[in-house]
């Protein structure tokens, strides 16, 4: 089975807190705007490594790239 944008979705959802987020990829490649309270105070490294702890290892097993713009609400509303 192939990894979707909808199956990356639902693996951030579930292990992270996200007010906003959005998935889209051809299968291979995905991008990721994931928004989270949870980002508040960490650096981008600490704020990505809370996305692949949301995705264990279907970081290393499924998705072979996701690149991430991730915001706390206030980054994200303005």
């Amino acid at each position: 089975m192939s990894t979707t944008p909808e199956l990356i979705h639902s693996y951030i959802e579930n292990g992270l807190q996200c007010t906003h987020l959005t998935v889209e990829g051809d299968g291979r490649h995905f991008s990721a705007l994931i928004v989270s309270p949870a980002f508040a105070g960490k650096r981008p490294i600490q704020r990505h490594q809370l996305v692949y702890a949301a995705l264990g290892d279907r970081m290393r097993e499924e998705i072979h790239a996701l690149s991430m713009k991730t915001l706390t609400p206030e980054e994200y509303g303005g």
